[in-house]
């Protein structure tokens, strides 16, 4: 799968998904610092998942009714930080291609799914 990851993800979480053989890119490696709404437009041009802990995305692309392939809001608190991956990684399972055309949130114990209002 293709990813965008925020920089407000940590980069252990980036290696995770290279190690598994996704085809990654981290905004923290050449693009710290964009807006919002660029890191949106680059997940559209690239045909990027958007990865990230920044619930604002799920706001922005709704409310302005955003094109996006895919979007996976990471949605676990700092301390229990040592699960992520393995949540992370569960969705990933879970729904597959299915992400593409979905906005899905990871919890702590639990995974929800809506379908995106408008998909590349």
């Amino acid at each position: 799968m293709r990813w965008l990851v925020d920089e407000c993800v940590d980069a252990k979480l980036v290696r995770q998904l290279r190690r598994r053989g996704h085809d990654v890119v981290h905004v923290a490696a050449d693009g710290s610092g964009s807006p919002d709404q660029q890191v949106l437009r680059r997940a559209r041009e690239e045909d990027r998942i958007l990865l990230t802990e920044d619930k604002d995305f799920g706001d922005l692309v709704f409310r302005l009714r955003l094109a996006l392939p895919g979007l996976v809001l990471l949605r676990i608190s700092p301390e229990d930080r040592a699960i992520k991956g393995d949540r992370l990684h569960a969705a990933i399972e879970q729904f597959g291609t299915g992400l593409i055309g979905r906005y899905v949130v990871v919890e702590k114990s639990r995974t929800r799914a809506r379908p995106l209002l408008f998909v590349l």
